[in-house]
């Protein structure tokens, strides 16, 4: 998720362990709370330094490592470790180092669960699987479910007898159970509208579109192609068709790598990132995408991919997020659950 949420996350949990070893005055429980919400927002920040690890000539090397070891439940109090000798030497004179190691690992924890919670791919199970996990239950950015926690934490950090955290907490166990009832909603739609095409629908994901429960995207595959459908998941549901493209299979890598084995390389390392669901988009000779992600809930026009510039040129990770204003009027009209504009 979003660095802001993860670090309200980790200070939330944080402050909740401050509060639970003090046992002092009120005035000071109060200053204990917000040194550990500091020190958790720190440590929930920390996993993130994955994505330093970069090189000039490997384009792939940050999609490898980023939500890697540094995500892993095993890590989880190596990771809070480094983050407490980090703070030491600024807090020593404020808080016993047990304490803050424990605030550390209040912190860093919900970090990987929270990753996982979302559709990118997150190595909990390391060194022991190399599976990732991708719980499709929120966006990535997601304001509603940030506010819920981090206004609680807000009235909890000025009022030494306040209970707002553990509503806040409450409130954002709660947004999660409606998430997953919505992906049901979304993944049994799907699955009857794959079923009404006559279609075998393997493959099938179904994640929330940007920053809201209500709008979910599904991609399912059906003989070599992947389909992407929108489903407004309101009191009534309501269906908005998408497109379809062809996936790119060996053969068509081949021909995109043109004889290059590292081109060739660097693209089924990309499959493996894009769990398959990679197109080749029509549109933009010699980019190759991840289908999983759009601006469109409806469109398969991936935000990010690879690109080669010339022949014997080394691979690019480009991002592409243009939003037009149609784009934009018809995401709305989408989240609101109304018609789409016949000339679109």
């Amino acid at each position: 998720m979003d660095i802001l949420t993860h670090a309200v996350m980790g200070a939330a949990f944080a402050a909740g362990v401050a509060s639970f070893r003090h046992d002092g005055e009120k005035s000071a429980l109060a200053g204990r709370r917000r040194l550990a919400a500091g020190i958790g927002a720190a440590a929930g920040l920390l996993p993130d330094a994955d994505a330093l690890i970069q090189s000039g000539g490997d384009a792939l090397l940050v999609l490898d490592y980023h939500r890697h070891f540094t995500h892993a439940l095993a890590f989880v109090p190596l990771g809070a470790l480094l983050a407490a000798l980090l703070l030491w030497p600024l807090l020593r004179r404020r808080i016993d180092f047990a304490t803050l190691y424990l605030c550390a690992l209040a912190g860093y924890l919900p970090h990987p669960l929270l990753d996982a919670c979302t559709s990118y791919g997150t190595h909990l199970w390391l060194p022991f699987s190399q599976h990732r996990e991708a719980w499709n239950l929120i966006a990535v950015v997601d304001p509603l479910f940030t506010l819920a926690l981090a206004v609680p934490l807000f009235l909890y950090l000025r009022r030494p007898d306040s209970q707002a955290l553990r509503w806040g907490l409450l409130l954002g166990a709660c947004y999660f159970g409606l998430s997953f009832v919505q992906q049901q909603r979304g993944e049994a739609a799907a699955l009857a509208l794959a079923q009404a095409r006559g279609h075998q629908a393997t493959q099938l994901s179904v994640k929330p579109s940007m920053a809201n429960l209500v709008l979910w995207r599904s991609l399912y595959v059906h003989d070599g192609r992947v389909q992407v459908d929108a489903f407004h998941l309101g009191p009534t549901l309501r269906h908005y068709p998408g497109a379809s493209a062809p996936l790119l299979d060996a053969a068509a890598a081949r021909a995109v790598a043109a004889g290059d084995a590292k081109r060739l390389h660097d693209i089924e390392r990309f499959r493996v990132f894009s769990d398959g669901f990679l197109v080749n988009d029509p549109r933009r000779p010699g980019f190759v995408g991840d289908a999983r992600y759009a601006m469109q809930p409806t469109a398969i026009a991936p935000i990010w991919g690879l690109e080669w510039r010339a022949a014997g040129a080394a691979t690019e990770f480009v991002s592409r997020h243009e939003f037009s204003p149609a784009m934009r009027s018809d995401f709305l009209a989408m989240l609101l659950g109304r018609e789409l504009s016949a000339a679109r």
